[in-house]
């Protein structure tokens, strides 16, 4: 097997925009409407859409859509704002979903 040129990060997978580095992800037990999803502290070649109220399985958090900057699909959320304490670690990280990314250089 040939080594990875680069690090392994994960890219849009309708067209192929690097999105995040595995490194920055925390978490891979989150959850989202279609299945599972993953915590990033950093995304990039993103852009957020309006922010909205939303109650989630953890509670009431105001969040924004995150669309691919090349193709707007969109890939996951923004947490902007947790009104419960235990969830504040979750402010200004990103939950990318799962189906909706693929690996590269792995």
């Amino acid at each position: 097997m040939e080594d990875s040129i680069g690090p392994r990060l994960y890219s849009c997978y309708k067209c192929r925009n690097h999105l995040a580095l595995h490194d920055d992800i925390i978490s891979k037990g989150f959850q989202s409407k279609n299945g599972r999803a993953y915590l990033f502290t950093h995304v990039r070649n993103v852009f957020e859409g309006p922010k909205a109220d939303r109650q989630l399985i953890t509670g009431l958090h105001t969040v924004a859509d995150v669309h691919c900057a090349d193709c707007r699909e969109v890939l996951g959320w923004k947490y902007e704002k947790a009104y419960e304490e235990s969830e504040k670690y979750k402010e200004g990280k990103v939950v990318l979903e799962k189906f909706k990314i693929v690996k590269e250089n792995w």
